[in-house]
């Protein structure tokens, strides 16, 4: 069975302009969760793309704790983000790129 990544793309809503600091600290506190537990590969915020925040990679056991993840971000939790979570099979030397 190939094995997964999820990436997770964090789009604004509207009420994003009204995101609160608290909001801001609770959001990087959940990447450093993230980090810590091993769940992160790379994250980052999206430059010049409107309507786009940023996307997380994530690495789960599957695509359920990738959703979980994904729910629980404060950005989507209070309002100011949704998501869309897709799935990826990484291409590498090790797999000979999927060849």
């Amino acid at each position: 069975m190939e094995k997964l990544m999820y990436m997770m793309l964090i789009k604004k809503t509207k009420t994003y302009p009204k995101l609160t600091k608290q909001t801001v600290i609770e959001h990087v506190e959940n990447i450093k969760k993230l980090d810590d537990a091993g769940k992160l590969e790379i994250c980052g915020v999206f430059k010049g793309y409107p309507g786009m925040a940023g996307m997380y990679i994530l690495k789960t056991e599957s695509r359920e704790e990738a959703e979980e993840i994904c729910q629980s971000e404060p950005l989507v939790v209070g309002g100011y983000a949704t998501y869309q979570l897709v799935g990826f099979q990484i291409a590498n030397r090790e797999n000979h790129y999927l060849l």
